[in-house]
């Protein structure tokens, strides 16, 4: 594991703490693992956690932005959301199609009372974290 530096902006944890109850533990979750996938990686020296359009966002200089949310309009779900112009989601929908649920090209969305795979889903963050230096291969380094 990396020493990596992680700048929080303490709005994010307003967010968090905004969120209802039944979603809270779920959204941290899948922060706490994306904190945990960037410090596996020794490429990544600095992780930025931030808000863009009011959802908590992950930024390296290495990657491609990852943002998180619930929203009120789909109570009975949350999602992962990456760079809808890049191929993030197209790989991973090729290589978990049975895995995960997706929106579009932006997100994978999760439901409220269904497990994450989780090491699958690690890698799709590794991905992201690590995009600009593996767009180049076939599968994006998965």
């Amino acid at each position: 594991m990396s020493n990596i530096e992680i700048i929080t902006n303490p709005e994010v944890e307003v967010v968090f703490n905004n969120y209802p109850d039944s979603v809270r533990n779920k959204m941290l979750y899948l922060r706490n693992l994306l904190i945990e996938t960037a410090k596996e990686n020794d490429q990544i020296t600095k992780l930025e956690e931030t808000l863009k359009w009011g959802e908590p966002s992950y930024l390296t200089k290495i990657g491609s932005t990852i943002r998180m949310d619930w929203k009120q309009k789909s109570p009975e779900h949350y999602a992962m959301y990456f760079q809808c112009t890049s191929r993030l989601v197209e790989t991973f929908k090729m290589i978990f199609k049975n895995k995960f649920n997706f929106e579009g090209n932006r997100a994978i969305v999760f439901g409220l009372n269904n497990e994450i795979p989780t090491a699958e889903l690690k890698h799709c963050i590794r991905a992201a974290l690590t995009y600009h230096k593996v767009k180049h291969l076939p599968t994006l380094g998965i």
